[in-house]
């Protein structure tokens, strides 16, 4: 069944730049328009690459892709956030990696992950557009292999379902793109749910949704640190991990208890040690994270918030000091009424709050006043609801030929 999309969470001016680019340029109206949200993760940070559990919601903010169907094997896509490039590719030749720009090569991973999954399908000419901040860590190419994922599914009708949709999307980004990236992103992507976060078991890929308490406000303050170091330091500690997972004998740092590394941390390095403690403590929090949230219990999830932050700081080492003053800040506007840590891979980025709504005004005032002049940057804040995950916003009907 497919996802019908409420297109009240939904930016009309995304919607409407997408299909007038399409439109001028290729001279009719897209019978298709999917849409693939971004995500924030509420907390379990790097646990998912270790078969791990994970909190995230899916964001009202979105890719969007308009399409129509071809009769012959070529694929078009147009760009609108690179100024209308455009790519271009034979279905029936070689998909090759693009090696002078980068954005074509999650589309081109997403087609070749499909057609190794047997799926067939024709052309198709496609515009694609988002409003997901690039570089803030709140997964823009996840939405974008995804939101082309689901776009082939409901252009050829495909025989494959969320859970292939995001597997193949992961697959893209790992084989094709080469970014060694866990399953999450693209889970909640697919899976997301209005009003709710998702438990996700990252080894059994087995979701639960998690009602947020209501009148919560989910705000994420992208602290403008241009994300240095990112690719290289997360295989580094990727690698720490596996190196921990081996020591003990196990498939994933997910199998060994906190009383099983504690009874042996010293004899691991000291710096491997301290990676996978972050990773068991955090994978403890995160299961008790969703038990709080279906309580609504704030107090203590901010309390869950506030020691994942503290983890990634000095056991996981993946914080700067302008991510460390945006959550001392914060902290110092909502009190104990909620939460606030580090989101995303980390060394830039964004924090993600969990608070009463009508706390976020004081939240947006205290990181006006104090964050610029601490740190020289200017935030950027995004109010944010939990949405739905991808699927189709609306059918249009088919240009009749004259």
């Amino acid at each position: 069944m497919t996802n019908k999309v409420n297109q009240s969470l939904i930016d009309t001016a995304l919607i409407e730049r997408v299909q007038q680019t399409f439109a001028s340029s290729y001279g009719h109206a897209p019978t298709h328009l999917v849409q693939a949200p971004g995500r924030v993760n509420l907390i379990g940070e790097h646990t998912d690459y270790n078969d791990g559990f994970v909190l995230p919601c899916a964001i009202n903010y979105q890719t969007i892709v308009a399409a129509t169907a071809r009769k012959d094997n070529l694929i078009r896509v147009i760009a609108v956030d690179y100024d209308n490039q455009i790519d271009q590719f034979d279905l029936s030749q070689e998909i090759a990696f693009q090696h002078d720009r980068m954005w074509p090569n999650y589309i081109r991973g997403v087609v070749v992950g499909l057609l190794s999954r047997g799926c067939s399908f024709a052309g198709a000419d496609l515009v694609v557009g988002g409003n997901i901040p690039q570089g803030a860590g709140l997964s823009s190419s996840a939405a974008l292999e995804v939101a082309v994922g689901q776009t082939f599914k409901e252009l050829y009708h495909l025989e494959i379902d969320g859970v292939d949709i995001a597997l193949n999307a992961q697959q893209a980004e790992n084989d094709f793109v080469g970014c060694n990236c866990g399953i999450m992103d693209q889970m909640i992507s697919v899976k997301g749910e209005q009003g709710s976060a998702l438990m996700l078991d990252c080894r059994s890929l087995e979701a639960q949704s998690v009602a947020l308490p209501r009148n919560t406000a989910v705000v994420i303050v992208n602290s403008n640190k241009q994300r240095g170091l990112v690719d290289s330091e997360y295989n580094a500690r990727r690698f720490q991990c596996e190196q921990s997972a081996a020591f003990f004998k196990v498939p994933a740092l997910r199998d060994v208890t906190l009383d099983m590394f504690e009874s042996r941390s010293a004899e691991l390095d000291p710096v491997v040690a301290k990676r996978a403690r972050h990773v068991i403590t955090e994978n403890q929090r995160t299961q008790l994270a969703a038990e709080l949230l279906g309580q609504s219990d704030l107090v203590k999830m901010g309390q869950l918030m506030a020691e994942s932050h503290h983890s990634m700081r000095y056991d996981f080492e993946i914080t700067v000091p302008e991510i460390d003053a945006l959550v001392e800040i914060i902290k110092s506007a909502i009190g104990d009424r909620g939460g606030v840590r580090m989101t995303g891979g980390g060394f830039g980025g964004c924090v993600v709050s969990l608070i009463p709504a009508d706390l976020v005004d004081a939240l947006k005032g205290a990181v006006e006043a104090h964050y610029q002049q601490q740190t020289g940057l200017e935030a950027s804040i995004y109010v944010c609801q939990a949405s739905g995950g991808a699927g189709l916003i609306q059918v249009i009907p088919a240009p009749v030929s004259l």
